[in-house]
């Protein structure tokens, strides 16, 4: 007999009800166990369910969000938690990252596309211990842990999807990918995303990365392919 999966638990972190029912619809819907906080009450409600996932609105919460993720980061109880946040301005971005929050979104978005990357969050987060480590290729390295990658010792601004490209690209590095393959693993396969973006998004990436860019081949006809150096991953 196989056992059913026990679904996840998810946090919704929001003071407006609107939005905090919407959200929670479609987890509950996608499977998951979903229980929503204010944010006075978030922390304490945090150690008492012991969630997978926060999703905290900070457009709502201000300053106050920020020091929520930051407790729980800061505590090794809560740091493993995954941290989605959804904010309002685009220029938040590296404060986020900053923070430490493993994902955001930012206003207007789709609840499917909420509820795409809280599930591609929970597979990260539920992989092997093994993957939680440090890949390398020439000057490129990618720590899975904390989520950097460094060219030449250099940390990169990625977005979160050119971070997933090229984690995938390394982790397969050698074998070819193409763009359908790399749409149903990056972008979780969503039915508004053409192949054209994969080509937007890897230029995006060889440009971040430099000379180092070269090492993303393209095969025509067919999709990306990583080459270079030997494989390198040591355990964090």
């Amino acid at each position: 007999m196989v056992l059913a999966r026990a679904p996840h638990r998810i946090l919704v972190v929001d003071d407006e009800p609107d939005s905090t029912s919407l959200v929670v619809y479609h987890l509950a819907r996608a499977g998951h166990r979903v229980s929503t906080a204010a944010l006075p009450d978030a922390l304490r409600t945090v150690r008492d369910e012991h969630p997978d996932v926060v999703v905290l609105d900070i457009s709502q919460a201000g300053a106050a969000g920020y020091d929520l993720v930051i407790q729980l980061r800061a505590d090794e109880d809560t740091k493993p938690i995954g941290i989605v946040l959804l904010t309002s301005r685009r220029d938040q971005a590296d404060r986020v990252r900053g923070l430490g929050a493993d994902d955001y979104l930012t206003k207007p978005f789709s609840p499917q596309e909420l509820t795409l990357r809280v599930n591609a969050l929970l597979r990260r987060l539920n992989a092997p211990a093994g993957a939680q480590s440090v890949m390398t290729a020439g000057p490129i390295t990618l720590d899975r842990s904390s989520r950097r990658v460094t060219v030449a010792g250099r940390e990169l601004k990625l977005t979160a999807t050119e971070y997933r490209l090229l984690h995938l690209l390394l982790d397969r590095r050698g074998r070819v990918q193409s763009r359908p393959e790399l749409l149903e693993s990056v972008w979780d396969a969503q039915p508004d995303i053409q192949t054209r973006t994969v080509d937007m998004h890897v230029q995006r990436l060889r440009s971040k990365l430099g000379e180092a860019g070269r090492m993303i081949e393209t095969v025509r006809g067919f999709g990306y392919r990583f080459k270079g150096p030997g494989r390198g991953r040591r355990a964090t």
